[in-house]
């Protein structure tokens, strides 16, 4: 349809609106077809015309900057079967947030499957997915639809054919099996990427990280971004690395965080050292303190007390300053030694309570034992199941129904499905989507079972996550 029918369209259209008759008003193909009947049947003919012209010639054109994209890829696990995606739909619809999704995703991923596309698609910035939806995550971000993933190894010379996010996925492979060869692609290819890729791939560093990555960790100290510096430094920290000395001035920041730790003494016999939060003045003090402790690293600051990593962490107070332990539980996270960290965590769970849980904090640095002995000792207590939300990197589906009732757990949820406050009721379906994550299938169907009996309805939202890991269990 030309622009002349249009505009004769729109007065016939403008016509009909006011009441009146569109013949004379029609396109002269259009009489033809409408001539030859009684006026009532040619405004009938005459407006099925204009809607069929409507409907299919004025329909607007595709912009010519759309582009037709590559097929979704196939991923390497098989989708879901059809009878578990509504169970899976009620799983996603109950999690709050992304992090609750993923960790739904995560628990499926653990099972052996993958999720069907109109169910959940990973965002093209998704940096948390299971690695199996690598190919989709570069799907999402590869508009221009010439790039594919490969499934060959990576090397330098095929190193743009690969999307992002299974170069991540390939060279955290890579790390894992061959750290020397990962290294040397990151330090061959990686000093071209812009700031954001590069530091996402030194990140990946952590992977089998060992001295023979310090040269080239040192190196980036000269790198342009301020972020690939640090990430370099928290990485050197963690191979026992000091950083630049300061010049214990007043603008030396590790200087600068000691002076916010009091050094005491305990013990009537055998007098020992001890580290503490300094009483502060103000709330700036304490806002620089908590800048300090992100920005610093724990073997710097032992090395300012002329102390180990495991003898600064063995000596610090524990419980004098809540907000000041998480601190030092972040900085032992993020640039502890692996001998550090697990000194930290072994120590604080020994010890038990309330400083058992600051090794939440250290959860993605500890091994999945560790993070077992953990989550078994809050369950076992249930003081503080709260803090269960907090575990991050925790392996989905191992939880066992002894130890739910090996401990205080399951008689606290069935008085609380009992009880009549909204409060602990709402405690009670976070903590049923954090077992809903962790627990086997078989504990899963039978905490159902048991939160059902003690007065929860059987749909409950509340046991979705649940409903889907007991389906999990197999064919």
């Amino acid at each position: 349809m030309n622009e002349i029918e249009q505009t004769g369209l729109a007065t016939m259209r403008d016509c009909w609106i006011t009441g009146g008759t569109s013949f004379d008003l029609a396109p002269a193909a259009w009489k033809d077809i409408a001539a030859t009947a009684n006026p009532d049947e040619r405004e009938r003919r005459l407006l099925a015309i204009a809607a069929q012209a409507l409907e299919i010639a004025l329909r607007p054109a595709a912009p010519k900057t759309l582009k037709r994209r590559p097929p979704l890829p196939e991923l390497a696990l098989p989708m879901l079967p059809e009878r578990q995606r509504p169970l899976l739909r009620g799983a996603l619809k109950h999690a709050a947030d992304a992090r609750a999704k993923s960790r739904v995703v995560a628990l499926v991923a653990s099972r052996g499957f993958v999720l069907h596309p109109m169910d959940w698609m990973p965002a093209a910035s998704d940096q948390t997915s299971p690695d199996v939806y690598a190919p989709w995550i570069d799907w999402q971000a590869g508009v221009d639809g010439e790039k594919h993933t490969r499934r060959e190894q990576l090397t330098a010379q095929n190193w743009d054919d690969f999307y992002p996010a299974a170069r991540r996925t390939a060279l955290a492979d890579m790390r894992r099996a061959a750290p020397a060869v990962a290294r040397q692609l990151i330090e061959t290819k990686g000093s071209s990427e812009p700031a954001e890729i590069r530091l996402t791939l030194i990140a990946l560093m952590h992977f089998g990280l060992g001295p023979d990555d310090v040269p080239f960790l040192k190196g980036l100290s000269a790198d342009r971004s301020g972020k690939v510096r640090e990430l370099a430094g928290r990485l050197l920290a963690r191979l026992g690395q000091l950083g630049q000395p300061g010049d214990s001035g007043p603008e030396d920041p590790i200087a600068e965080l000691a002076a916010f730790i009091t050094e005491g003494k305990s013990g009537f016999i055998r007098r020992r050292t001890t580290y503490s939060p300094a009483t502060l003045k103000s709330p700036a003090q304490e806002r620089r303190r908590a800048e300090l402790f992100e920005t610093c690293n724990l073997v710097d600051l032992a090395a300012r007390f002329g102390v180990t990593e495991p003898d600064f962490i063995g000596a610090w107070q524990f419980g004098a300053h809540n907000n000041v332990d998480i601190l030092v539980a972040r900085m032992v996270a993020a640039s502890g030694s692996d001998a550090a960290v697990t000194h930290m965590a072994d120590t604080l769970v020994a010890e038990g309570g309330k400083p058992a849980l600051f090794v939440l904090h250290l959860m993605p640095r500890l091994d999945s034992r560790r993070q077992r002995v953990l989550i078994r000792l809050i369950l076992k207590d249930t003081q503080y199941l709260g803090a269960l939300s907090l575990a991050e990197g925790v392996e989905a589906g191992w939880l066992d129904w002894a130890d739910l009732t090996n401990g205080k757990t399951l008689p606290a949820l069935r008085a609380a499905v009992a009880g009549n406050d909204d409060v602990v009721k709402r405690g009670v379906d976070q903590l049923l989507e954090t077992l809903g994550f962790l627990a086997t299938a078989a504990t899963a169907e039978k905490l159902i079972g048991d939160v059902v009996a003690a007065g929860m309805a059987p749909a409950a939202p509340s046991l979705a996550l649940l409903r889907l890991n007991a389906s999990l269990a197999g064919p």
